[in-house]
């Protein structure tokens, strides 16, 4: 009975290892080499540069798959990236005591669209997105200026980890249909 169990413990150990666990990465794409076109988004708030720094975080994100390879050139592109910030907001969410503000929301809405060059398929359009992220209004107008800025660089930050983790899924999934295809 021992040598059945042992047997089948180094079976299943076996199978394990040859055969994997079937466990990928979300965060890098190993597929066939695919070159994208990220302009500069469209910045249709009032803060300067705002466009600039969702290009640096996204291609922070984008750099972690060696499969993929940004470009500035149109024409030696796959797939596009474009994008555009609609709005910022900086409304007043709660208040002390005394009827002042505690409290702040940074709300930030987006738009987005992820297509291919070769085909003009549209694999993945986000028409309206909103994030927001709350920040601290307490310690005077200094802190409360750092809050606000820490508050855009993480709406930025989780913005761009979900677009990379979309436009890899959406690869993904186009070079499955690609393959069945074949």
């Amino acid at each position: 009975m021992r040598l059945n169990r042992t047997v089948l413990a180094l079976c299943l150990s076996l199978a394990v290892l040859t055969g994997g666990c079937g466990y990928y990465f979300p965060h890098v794409y190993d597929g066939p080499t695919q070159t994208i076109y990220m302009p500069n988004w469209k910045n249709r708030t009032s803060q300067l540069g705002l466009d600039a720094r969702i290009y640096q975080s996204l291609s922070r994100w984008f750099q972690k798959s060696s499969s993929i390879v940004l470009t500035r050139d149109r024409d030696q592109a796959d797939m596009i990236l474009a994008g555009e910030l609609v709005s910022i907001d900086l409304p007043s969410v709660s208040w002390d005591a005394d009827a002042r503000t505690t409290e702040a929301k940074v709300a930030l809405v987006v738009r987005y669209i992820f297509k291919d060059v070769k085909t003009d398929k549209i694999l993945w359009e986000v028409p309206r997105e909103l994030w927001t992220e709350a920040y601290s209004t307490a310690g005077g107008a200094a802190v409360m200026s750092e809050n606000e800025r820490e508050a855009l660089e993480q709406i930025l930050e989780d913005m761009s980890e979900r677009i990379y983790l979309g436009t890899l899924d959406k690869l993904r999934r186009q070079n499955r249909v690609a393959g069945s295809t074949q």
